[in-house]
């Protein structure tokens, strides 16, 4: 059960990647999502979700240039198996999926390099794009880049991508359970890092 002090992380959490997901116009798009619409081809996934993407893949690997790369590829996938795909929202789900997958292998690789080169800081976003946050948003969006690969995925994916437990699940390979025991061991890691700030 979570206490009372970790409901207030994770509503700080709600918060801060709602705020990002609000200016990113993530919403409109849910909503759009709902209308009935002509089929989509590749090209109006594209147009419609490769920002989107973009912005939750430098939430997971902390880099814009590195996550710009990760979309590329997630959309170079989906463009080679577009003809098995049922629908545009088997689709989207495909892109998230290999946006999650691609990330991981970015981590992977990065722990791999630091292994054999002094460790280093990425420049992760613009000063523009933190400026846009309160410094209560900008701890919360630091403190995301110190949990644990899974811990992050989960955090992001819920609470910017709006994603339910099942999609969650679905996107990183792992049961509902394990998606809903990360995001509380998450959450009270959160409130550690922001109790000793």
């Amino acid at each position: 059960m979570i206490g009372d002090g970790t409901s207030g992380v994770e509503r700080s959490v709600e918060r801060t990647l709602g705020h990002l997901r609000a200016l990113d116009g993530s919403d409109d798009q849910e909503d759009q999502d709902d209308q009935p619409q002509a089929p989509l081809t590749l090209e109006d996934l594209y147009r419609n979700q490769q920002m989107r993407m973009v912005r939750l893949a430098i939430l997971l690997v902390d880099d814009p240039a590195t996550a710009e790369d990760v979309v590329q590829e997630a959309f170079t996938g989906l463009y080679r198996n577009w003809a098995q795909l049922r629908d545009s929202k088997a689709a989207v789900g495909y892109l998230r999926t290999a946006v999650v997958n691609g990330s991981r292998s970015v981590l992977r690789r990065r722990k791999t390099a630091r292994e054999y080169q002094p460790p280093h800081q990425p420049d992760a976003r613009s000063a523009e794009s933190l400026a846009m946050l309160s410094s209560e948003h900008q701890a919360i969006v630091a403190a995301l880049g110190h949990l644990p690969r899974r811990q992050r995925e989960v955090l992001v994916l819920r609470y910017y991508g709006n994603m339910s437990e099942g999609e969650i699940a679905e996107a990183t390979g792992v049961s509902k359970g394990t998606v809903k025991s990360t995001a509380s061991r998450a959450l009270e890691a959160l409130q550690k890092q922001l109790g000793n700030a």
